[in-house]
């Protein structure tokens, strides 16, 4: 049955607490972009071009410092690095609202440098909580409560900033924010499993140029590739829908086509074997493309989407599983970083490419855009995929063997 890999999922200790505290901790995260843009635009009444500069500076500050704190997570363990991200979390949301907007943009900037690894730490500690035999069952769910998160988010912010403004939002998000690390810092999930541990000691480094080869990096694209076409994809349906006049039902479609990308998250996670993410994201983009064939009205394009939202959450959860394959355990977070900054690229290139086509050409044909230059990007990675890692042998995959105790850090890597 399908739901016999996620009951033998939450049988492992850790598991449990582990979704849930990701969950939970990312919906603030989720809640950020849109409640910039809007304090930016409406609240300090400067116009969406100079809320995008805000969002784009903290935007650039996460791509910087994704993979930084996953190398200090692999060198110097978990904790430290949630003290002090947790803590410039809650200082920049604590005074954002009364900045002024050239402060707001560095600040923006800062704070993103120092975001909250809870994306990466989540994926990171699965990965070592998880036997690898039952880490893609482990790594679709988590991309289903990502999509959970990202449902709930922006919703509860846009609600926020209506009914008490900026100045509540911001200090809702700081004090959510911190409480996820603060429950992370609690919950203190390992990094690194007592095999792993075994395997490679305590104190060694893994030198980056042994596991970032052209395979990985390949990799890396097609995770891009991926959030290229979805971001690409909704922007698409935004304008579409409200080019024909029925912007009333663009939070109801955006909502059907996450639920599309749940069922296909649950199904693929309960499969015996899974897919290539070359196979699964080649096919979300070809797949997108005949949704600018599609006329009438927007439960035709819904509609549409459904082939290509069944694969969103399995494209990005199997491109998890492979990294936490081809990686050492000891330099996971700082590849879990790498990954986490390429998602970031794939959706900040899209939007200004979707927005020219649909400008110039029409909504219609930035579906023809999100699907051929996702197809694209992972035809060539094709050439490269061959020059990967070699992948460590797996453990002995035992049900109940964890990572080590929930309480186990990963010690210093020097």
């Amino acid at each position: 049955m399908a739901l016999d890999p996620y009951r033998r999922l939450f049988r492992l200790p850790g598991v449990p607490a582990l979704l849930v505290m990701g969950l939970l901790a990312r919906v603030p995260s989720t809640a950020m972009g849109m409640t910039l843009t809007l304090h930016v635009a409406v609240g300090l009444d400067l116009g969406y071009g100079k809320a995008g500069l805000v969002t784009m500076a903290s935007t650039v500050g996460m791509a910087f410092g994704s993979p930084l704190s996953g190398r200090l997570v692999d060198r110097h363990g978990l904790r430290p690095v949630l003290i002090v991200t947790t803590v410039a979390q809650a200082a920049f949301w604590a005074s954002a609202w009364a900045m002024s907007f050239p402060v707001l943009v560095g600040a923006a900037a800062l704070a993103g440098l120092l975001a909250l690894p809870v994306f990466s730490v989540t994926r990171q500690c699965l990965a070592a909580l998880v036997p690898p035999v039952q880490r893609r069952s482990a790594f679709a769910l988590d991309s289903m409560l990502v999509e959970l998160s990202y449902m709930a988010g922006p919703a509860l912010a846009v609600a926020g900033m209506t009914m008490f403004g900026s100045g509540v939002t911001m200090t809702v998000i700081g004090i959510g924010t911190a409480v996820a690390g603060v429950g992370m810092i609690a919950l203190n999930p390992p990094t690194r499993s007592a095999d792993e541990l075994a395997d490679s000691g305590s104190g060694v480094k893994v030198p980056l140029r042994t596991w970032l080869t052209p395979g990985l990096v390949a990799l890396l694209g097609t995770a891009a590739a991926a959030t290229f076409v979805l971001t690409a994809t909704e922007l698409s349906l935004v304008a579409t829908m409200n080019e024909a006049g029925q912007t009333e039902w663009v939070g109801l479609a955006v909502a059907i086509w996450a639920v599309f990308s749940l069922v296909g998250g649950f199904v693929y996670g309960g499969m015996p074997r899974g897919f290539s993410p070359l196979v699964l994201i080649a096919s979300m983009g070809l797949l997108t493309i005949p949704v600018a064939l599609v006329g009438g009205g927007w439960h035709w394009l819904v509609l549409a989407l459904l082939p290509a939202g069944l694969l969103c959450a399995p494209s990005l959860s199997a491109t998890v599983d492979v990294l936490s394959r081809w990686v050492p355990a000891g330099a996971r977070g700082e590849a879990m970083g790498f990954h986490g900054t390429a998602l970031l690229i794939g959706g900040a290139i899209a939007a200004p490419l979707a927005g020219a086509v649909i400008d110039g050409a029409g909504p219609k044909w930035a579906f023809v855009l999100a699907g051929a230059v996702g197809a694209a990007i992972v035809l060539a990675a094709v050439p490269f995929w061959s020059r990967r890692p070699a992948e460590s042998p797996a453990p002995p995959a035992r049900e109940g063997v964890v990572a080590g105790e929930p309480a186990t850090v990963t010690p210093s890597g020097g």
